[in-house]
């Protein structure tokens, strides 16, 4: 052992870590310009060659508010937090005896944080993500600056009530990002500004400027590798608006973290070219390893294994002095004593506690060396359940405060337990400096302006024979030659696969949006087809390949109107087969309101040579079980150009119209169009339009009344059902045809029906499925049967589900559907086995 008591190897690595970080701060330096700039702060800063962010000038002024008053504020949000709780669980009836729970530790942690931020730093153009377990310091801050009302406060998880997290959609107060699935909520903000940026550059003279976007995230939720794939992304460097803030508490779920590693946290961040900036140790601390000796007390503390901190908190006043000498020897032991002699076993308590996220005044100093032209991460030291009796317990995550014990803390607090909701006398200090910080913070109402109307067809013949990941490129052209105005509000994305999800003429005629551009190095090359010009004026994402990346943008892109009144339409491709790795947070974005429109394509078994890595089977059904989502599997380019068209006008409605977003799954496989038997008649043509946006239709010249048995199928597969269909003519057998556009609109249908007022939508499982004309179904699914097994309960047919219930493997085309039995041969054999034939 060293002196220092660290190995070499730690001191070694402590070194590499702080040269890695010089040196990340010598090369970025070397990449700005030496020009000097002055910020409304007086403080200057270097200004960069390759971006301009938003928020590097026109900062405002700090608002100035004494570390007193800020620390008094901090008291009442800690109080305010945990009564919410408290009163969630011990002030309301629980007639079902079900715990409600919260976060009390947890939100202890982020108190000083979210005040000093809130109360200094934040503006009304600013976005903030706050970690889940958060929330009630988000409800207490907001009751404080009047964006809630009183009674709010007694309603958390419950009915009507403040939610469990931070919700956008169900929350009553300002709330910018819903966050509870974790690390969604913490790369969110990301994607917002890299969304505004795409706004601004598309948009310019309509989009308001925005402020910073922040990520309040606790440390576990670094574990998370949505986090990691963010911040590597190529663009994300760029974004000089965003700032995380890392509670560092070293405390999960379960237990007491044993090394949070914070060198290497913070060389990652260092590489991925952010800012990184530690808090650590508060001022008093700081004093004494300042003074004579205090060298020997800043290694003990330093080195201290995190367990044993922990330990350290609990540990009652008189056990601290000799917890801290334990394992010194000699003149370490020596000089720690002579240091410590002069303070009571009670300030030894408080010093300990000492660290950085909970001192206010080092907060707000850190904010204002934020450096604009970068990302910014700042690991702030905090203790879980700072405050409460429950400090530092390793098992403090659920717990809850005592009667006694939050009796304790109202006297802690200048509080009375009997009136717990009292807001700051007018005219105090404390009083003065939230009324500046809800003026800086009111927002204007957002005035939204609606994309052009959409039309319902575009005009255009597909071609005669196609697929519909072909028709999708050529839906795209059509759309930006045909309606220039609404084209102009699409962004397509995908993670590495446009090409190869026919975005290329889309892209060709548009242009790769990103912020710094690059040069075309091939644009010269006459025999390259795809032209990769990458401008601020292009309307294509293209990701890394990160599922997870892609939707989360897609998400917020989906958010722009309500956040700055201009809507976009996003459009995303994805292999279908990695519509799972990317579904849950998908869903969360849902949950958020931000709407998309996600393709997953090539699809199925279909795909035959690619073999079962690509070859996706439960896509259809998981789907079609998303709420605010309609899943659609056209099997025609006319269907899929009829549909596409319904998604996009739909993301911008209301919920109560019918607003939402949308999965289409498409595949490689050409198709005779001739097949889908358009009619001409324009009365005819555009009935099968409503029909097809009402989720099918029938493609049999006869009535349905004449049925033997019915084949129901969707996308590409179709091209069997209808062989079957016509094998089954030839042998006596009369076969109705229906084609599905989207299983989910048909299982909605058949959840409505029996509503009084039915609407074509709700009618359409009647029309498709007369109940006075029974027969059997064949249902076909390039996927999992169960998709379509619901048809059953429309009148009680007996039915046979065909689909995709195993893994796949390399084939042709054929050989794979008579591998899983959904091939010509397959459909006729299970119609003659329902018919007795």
């Amino acid at each position: 052992m060293t002196t220092d008591h660290r190995s070499h190897d730690a001191r070694t690595q402590d070194d590499q870590v702080h040269d890695a970080l010089e040196r990340d701060d010598r090369t970025h330096e070397a990449r700005t310009r030496d020009v000097r700039a002055i910020n409304d702060d007086g403080v200057q800063f270097e200004t960069s060659t390759q971006i301009d962010p938003p928020t590097a000038n026109d900062r405002p002024l700090r608002a100035s508010a004494s570390t007193e008053v800020l620390d008094e504020v901090a008291q009442r949000v800690l109080w305010l937090a945990t009564s919410i709780i408290d009163a969630a669980n011990r002030g309301r009836e629980n007639a079902d005896g079900v715990k409600v729970g919260g976060h009390q530790s947890s939100s202890a942690s982020m108190v000083g944080i979210m005040t000093a931020l809130y109360l200094t730093e934040l503006t009304a153009r600013d976005r903030v993500s706050v970690k889940p377990h958060a929330s009630p310091v988000l409800h207490a801050l907001n009751y404080l600056l009047g964006d809630l009302d009183q009674k709010w406060l007694t309603t958390l998880r419950a009915k009507g009530g403040l939610q469990p997290y931070p919700s956008r959609t169900k929350d009553p107060d300002t709330v910018d990002f819903s966050t509870g699935s974790v690390g969604i909520g913490a790369t969110a903000p990301l994607w917002a500004a890299l969304s505004h940026r795409y706004l601004a550059d598309r948009f310019p003279d309509t989009t308001p400027p925005a402020g910073r976007f922040y990520s309040l995230l606790g440390d576990a939720e670094l574990d998370e590798g949505a986090v990691w794939e963010a911040i590597i992304d190529p663009e994300v460097r760029s974004l000089g608006e965003v700032v995380w803030i890392v509670d560092l508490n070293r405390q999960s779920l379960d237990r007491v973290i044993p090394d949070v590693q914070i060198q290497r946290l913070q060389g990652m961040f260092a590489a991925a070219d952010w800012q990184v900036i530690t808090l650590t140790w508060g001022q008093r601390i700081s004093a004494l390893f300042a003074a004579s000796g205090g060298d020997v007390f800043e290694r003990r503390m330093r080195d201290m294994p995190n367990e044993e901190y922990q330990r350290l908190l609990r540990s009652h006043p008189d056990e601290v002095r000799e917890r801290l000498l334990a394992g010194l020897e000699g003149t370490d032991r020596d000089t720690l004593a002579g240091l410590l002699e002069p303070h009571t076993d009670a300030d030894l308590a408080e010093i300990v506690r000492d660290l950085a996220g909970h001192d206010l005044a080092q907060l707000v100093d850190a904010f204002g060396r934020i450096d604009d032209t970068r990302p910014t991460v700042i690991f702030a030291y905090t203790i879980k359940g700072r405050g409460l009796a429950t400090e530092g317990h390793p098992g403090n995550h659920a717990a809850q405060l005592t009667g006694a014990q939050m009796g304790e803390l109202a006297a802690a607090s200048g509080m009375d337990p009997d009136d717990p909701w009292q807001k700051f006398e007018d005219g105090t200090p404390a009083a003065e400096a939230l009324a500046a910080a809800a003026d800086r913070l009111r927002r204007d109402a957002v005035e939204t302006q609606p994309v052009p109307a959409v039309p319902a067809e575009l005009g255009y013949a597909p071609k005669a024979t196609t697929s519909t990941q072909a028709a999708l490129g050529r839906f795209l052209s059509d759309l930006h030659r045909a309606q220039p105005e609404v084209a102009d509000h699409v962004v397509t994305l995908s993670p590495d696969v446009a090409t190869s999800t026919n975005l290329g003429g889309w892209i060709n005629k548009t242009g790769v949006w990103s912020i710094a551009g690059r040069a075309d190095w091939f644009a010269d090359d006459r025999e390259r087809v795809m032209r990769w010009r990458e401008t601020a004026a292009g309307q294509h994402v293209e990701l890394g390949i990160a599922e997870v990346n892609l939707v989360s943008l897609a998400g917020e892109l989906g958010s722009t109107g309500q956040r700055w009144g201009r809507t976009l339409l996003p459009i995303a491709t994805i292999y279908d087969p990695f519509i799972n790795r990317a579904l849950e947070p998908w869903t969360f974005s849902l949950y958020a309101g931000g709407r998309s429109i996600v393709v997953g394509t090539p699809s199925g078994v279909t795909l035959a040579p690619e073999g079962g890595a690509h070859q996706s089977f439960n896509t259809p059904s998981v789907t079609l079980e998303i709420p605010g989502l309609t899943s659609w599997e056209p099997a025609f380019a006319q269907d899929l150009e009829w549909t596409m068209l319904e998604a996009m006008r739909r993301l911008e409605l209301p919920e109560s119209e019918g607003g939402e977003a949308a999965y289409f799954r498409l595949s490689t496989r050409p198709v005779d169009q001739s097949l889908a038997r358009v009619p001409e008649d324009a009365t005819l043509r555009e009935r099968r339009r409503r029909d097809v946006l009402a989720g099918g239709y029938r493609l049999s010249e006869h009535p349905a009344a004449e049925d033997v048995v019915t084949l129901v199928g969707a996308g590409a597969i179709m091209t069997e059902v209808l062989e079957a269909a016509t094998r089954l003519e030839g042998l006596g057998v009369r076969a109705g045809v229906v084609c599905v556009t989207s299983p989910s609109l048909l299982f909605r249908s058949l959840q409505a029906r029996h509503e009084v007022e039915q609407t074509r939508r709700s009618a359409i499982v009647d029309q498709l499925f007369p109940v006075e004309a029974p027969a059997p179904l064949v249902t076909v699914m390039d996927g999992h049967p169960h998709t379509l097994a619901f048809l059953a309960g429309v009148r009680g047919d007996r039915t046979r589900n065909l689909g995709v219930t195993r893994f796949g493997e390399a084939a042709s085309v054929s050989e794979a559907h008579a591998i899983h039995g959904i091939d010509a041969d397959a459909i006729t054999g299970a119609a003659l086995d329902l018919t007795g034939r």
